[in-house]
């Protein structure tokens, strides 16, 4: 499991618990992932949205421009499920080496 997948994996997390925009996913994968670009990270939101396991949509404006909000779609929480189960097995295969 590469970074990339960590990173869809809580992307996917996020999403579960509430819809997001964009801003505030950035701000709270750059508390795990600090270094990860921010055009990076759209560009997961953007495969996740064309994958059809988040979808997109505009929120109300509040005097500003107008946000983009992600929602978790039902085939994204069953990627999210692949995704912890892979992480799981990497994480088990970790501690037999004593790395975790």
């Amino acid at each position: 499991m590469l970074k990339k997948d960590l990173i869809e994996l809580c992307l996917l997390q996020l999403l579960t618990a509430e819809d997001l925009y964009g801003y505030e996913i950035l701000r709270r994968i750059h508390e795990g992932f600090p270094g990860t670009q921010e055009s990076a990270i759209y560009a997961l939101l953007r495969g996740l949205c064309k994958a059809g396991f988040t979808v997109q949509y505009e929120g109300n404006t509040s005097g500003g421009p107008t946000r983009k909000y992600y929602r978790i779609t039902d085939s994204g929480r069953e990627k999210r499920d692949l995704l912890f189960q892979e992480w799981r097995r990497l994480r088990d295969a970790l501690a037999s080496f004593g790395l975790v």
